[in-house]
């Protein structure tokens, strides 16, 4: 039996030619469905659109400080910028004030590349060290002397060391103080031994709890460095200015033997706190006792209490009243940059404060190196948050001007 023969032409006569224009399967379903869904779309956006709310439009959450404001696109989105471009500094400049960063600084950023909204909770002060490093990486200034660092490109590697703890800056203090002395156990105390811990002079200051109070010398001193001027009286001098005191002490002992007048021919006891004064005389009559007695509480006070913590200087002659060295105890070491004790304290203070049960000397700085800081904050996952704002400012908060708001209740609600 011989084989049929198909040409091509003849198998060509068998296709539909006009198959192509007839959809079917797939195609005709994926036809509908992409009709279908772009139809809901734009529903979506009318429904929206005639309720007037920018819902549909929104990059994302505002953080907590704007969070009222979610609905109210147009009050940061004003007319010149559009809900398609950043939020102009003019919008952001009518409800805060952000004071200059620097005077002679030469470049501004604009506060949208800095505070980077629709990111949910995050804080808008939370920026990247990008926004710091785009001047501090090569910092320059308009007058050309730099009084910073100018390469800072992060806290791991760059970052120098604090400016209190470079070579050849001491603790400006006056006050003479010996750490390791009054760290040591078994110091006598008013009743007995005690065991001084930082936390005895060091405490968080209870109106701004991030920074320590000053040591206070009737809080943290006055129980075991009492300022006693005459075995007669168990209250202490002031702790003032020598005029102060000496006016104090005068009074107390004027008072005592007007009460008392039949000591004033009485020759005291040596003192044990005096081992060179020699015995006084017989009083002739109470000036002459008040003077006496005056003589030695100077002596109890400007050549052993007093001088045992503070320089003294007798510019008018010996016997005149001392000049007492102002303190200068540092309040804060780090004056631009921010730290927070009450966050560290789960840290004992001798973990980062590590010099000071050895310290000897009042110009000693005691405050923890970088190295320190750079254990727990650094890159990474399980590590504390080490991006500049954690510890620095842009704002000069201090020439900070208040602002007058310009929208009501009604126009944010």
């Amino acid at each position: 039996m011989a084989g049929r023969t198909r040409t091509t032409k003849k198998l060509a006569q068998r296709i539909d030619l006009n198959y192509f224009k007839t959809l079917g399967g797939i195609p005709r379903w994926r036809r509908i469905l992409s009709g279908v869904l772009v139809g809901v779309g734009l529903a979506w956006l009318g429904w929206y659109a005639l309720a007037g709310s920018p819902k549909p439009y929104t990059a994302g959450p505002l953080s907590h400080a704007h969070a009222l404001l979610a609905q109210k696109c147009g009050l940061c989105h004003v007319s010149e910028a559009s809900y398609r471009q950043r939020a102009t500094d003019q919008a952001c400049l009518a409800c805060h004030d952000g004071p200059i960063h620097h005077v002679d600084q030469t470049f501004t950023p604009s506060c949208a590349s800095c505070h980077v909204e629709h990111r949910g909770a995050s804080p808008l002060a939370s920026t990247s060290d990008a926004a710091c490093t785009q001047c501090h990486a090569d910092l320059k200034t308009t007058g050309g002397t730099l009084k910073f660092a100018s390469n800072i490109r992060g806290f791991d590697g760059s970052h120098p060391e604090f400016a209190a703890l470079r070579p050849g800056v001491m603790d400006p203090g006056t006050v003479k103080l010996n750490h390791h002395v009054h760290l040591k156990e078994g110091l006598l105390g008013p009743n007995g031994p005690v065991q001084l811990t930082c936390a005895n002079c060091h405490r968080p200051n209870s109106f701004d709890r991030s920074y320590m109070e000053p040591v206070n010398y009737e809080q943290h001193c006055s129980s075991c460095h009492p300022l006693q001027f005459d075995r007669r009286f168990s209250e202490s001098a002031p702790h003032k200015e020598p005029k102060v005191v000496y006016d104090f002490v005068f009074h107390k002992l004027t008072g005592y033997i007007a009460g008392h007048p039949a000591e004033i021919p009485l020759v005291d006891e040596p003192d044990k706190r005096l081992p060179t004064r020699p015995p006084q005389p017989p009083a002739r009559n109470a000036a002459e006792w008040v003077q006496q007695r005056m003589t030695d509480a100077q002596l109890l006070l400007w050549r052993k209490s007093c001088k045992e913590c503070h320089s003294l200087s007798y510019p008018k002659g010996y016997d005149a009243l001392p000049a007492v060295a102002k303190s200068a105890i540092t309040a804060r070491w780090l004056p631009h940059a921010n730290f927070d004790h009450e966050a560290h304290q789960m840290v004992q203070c001798a973990s980062c404060h590590a010099k000071a049960s050895e310290s000897r000397e009042t110009s000693d700085v005691l405050i923890p190196g970088i190295q320190t800081c750079q254990q727990c904050h650094h890159a990474g996952q399980d590590a504390a948050e080490a991006r500049c704002f954690e510890c620095h400012t842009y704002h000069d908060w201090s020439k900070e001007k208040p602002v007058d708001g310009k929208y009501t209740v009604r126009q944010i609600r």
